[in-house]
């Protein structure tokens, strides 16, 4: 399952500008939180996630929410991402993985998930 998002960064700056660190509690987490250095790779996360979510075939709801999701980064800076152990069982996850990238005024993401699970 594959799944790719894409946000204007813009939209990611006014809202950080106008939500500072609450806004980002809403989707990310304090670790997460901790890797944000601008709106640039605030956007890429939230891309991310929804990619996630849409890889799911869900989007993000009552089976998989924003803090379901969890990004982190190598020792070299690459992105990571994995599932709690709730979401990843109820979706029979076996292997998970993700690209992020920055274009100009955009950050796209994209999520390739392999799954056991056929009806979901």
């Amino acid at each position: 399952m594959i799944g790719i998002d894409l946000i204007k960064i813009d939209r990611m700056k006014r809202f950080t500008e106008r939500f500072g660190d609450r806004g980002l509690q809403k989707f990310l987490s304090p670790s997460e939180i901790a890797l944000i250095k601008n709106p640039r790779n605030a956007a890429g996360f939230w891309a991310a996630k929804e990619a996630c979510a849409k890889a799911l075939g869900c989007g993000i709801g009552d089976e998989c929410g924003f803090h379901d999701i969890v990004i982190s980064k190598t020792p070299k800076g690459a992105p990571q991402i994995a599932l709690n152990q709730k979401v990843s069982d109820y979706f029979k996850i076996r292997d998970i993985s993700i690209s992020i990238t920055h274009d100009g005024d955009y950050a796209i993401a994209v999520v390739a998930i392999e799954s056991d699970n056929k009806g979901k």
